[in-house]
């Protein structure tokens, strides 16, 4: 029996900067680091996550850096804009008046689909918005961490919803609905909001329709996948099955430490299904996650060589003084 999906558990973008992208998401937008560790596919590549206080699913912001990547182009057929959540209006008030003190490309407050949200962008280009929780149900949010910069009543705790632009709307808006079980809650003639398992901002995707663009280029300031949650790792081996029977071209199972994984290309976007369990505390106590380059047990003998390339940078927390 295939296991429902319940949400959206990451979201994974390229950076081009990994030190500058820990900066801005630690001492700017005041998430934790909840793991310093490389690409298992590319083991010479920084791997980052960015979360609440614990790396709950749901939670996390991830980036893959390498001096080798090109710039990405924006364009449809992409993620194009990166939800994070806030507990209330009042939060959107804070970060705005800390994205003027820092110097942070921003937007102006606004309403998209009945929620208000404040849209910002990082240095190498990647979107992002600020969203309300306010009247927010479904889904429940993490917990901020408690040496984070920003106070807990206004602190990011959470992600979603994620925009994605297409050329091809109504085909894309079926995959959604037919394969994964996404229900429209809210339509136009170009946009969409889809929710999936337990609703609200957690478990939505904004749906785009850009005929006017060519396909976006990956690289820096572009977003990688999209991965989307189940409970655990039987349900990734369900969905690997799921995919075969329905001859979806897909990784296959994958042992990512933190959670199990499967991939699949649906059109141009880069989907993965991920497990809520076991979590980012299996190889470093809660107390110093993200402080040292974490590696799992396979890619250990290969230390050395990996942190030559990938030019080792201080994430420890100075635990004297908190604000940054």
């Amino acid at each position: 029996m295939i296991k429902e999906i319940t949400g959206i558990h990451h979201v994974t973008a390229y950076t081009d900067d990994v030190k500058r992208n820990y900066k801005f998401f630690t001492e700017i937008l005041g998430m934790r680091l909840v793991k310093k560790t490389v690409n298992q596919d590319d083991i010479h590549t920084y791997h980052t996550y960015y979360a609440d206080h614990i790396g709950t699913p749901g939670t996390t912001m991830t980036f893959f850096s390498n001096d080798k990547y090109p710039a990405g182009k924006p364009g449809t057929n992409s993620v194009t804009r990166i939800g994070l959540r806030v507990p209330n209006d009042q939060a959107l008030e804070y970060y705005k008046k800390r994205f003027e003190a820092f110097d942070v490309k921003h937007g102006e407050i606004e309403e998209v689909y009945g929620k208000n949200v404040l849209p910002f962008e990082e240095s190498d280009g990647q979107r992002y918005q600020l969203v309300s929780d306010e009247g927010n149900t479904g889904m429940p949010p993490g917990e901020p961490w408690e040496l984070s910069p920003v106070p807990s009543e206004y602190a990011i705790y959470g992600v979603g919803p994620v925009e994605i632009s297409v050329s091809y709307f109504e085909y894309f808006k079926d995959n959604l609905i037919n394969l994964y079980g996404f229900k429209v809650i809210s339509e136009n003639k170009e946009s969409a909001l889809l929710e999936i398992g337990e609703g609200g901002n957690g478990a939505q995707l904004i749906l785009k329709e850009n005929q006017t663009q060519p396909s976006a280029e990956q690289g820096t300031g572009e977003v990688h996948h999209i991965a989307l949650r189940v409970d655990n790792r039987e349900a990734i081996k369900a969905w690997e099955d799921k995919y075969a029977e329905m001859n979806l071209k897909h990784s296959g199972y994958k042992e990512r430490h933190y959670f199990g994984s499967v991939y699949v290309r649906l059109c141009h976007i880069l989907f993965e299904l991920a497990s809520d369990e076991p979590g980012f505390t299996v190889d470093e106590p809660y107390e110093t996650l993200g402080e040292s380059l974490a590696l799992p047990d396979a890619f250990e003998e290969k230390r050395d060589e990996i942190e030559k390339q990938v030019k080792p940078f201080d994430t420890t927390i100075d635990r004297s003084d908190h604000s940054f």
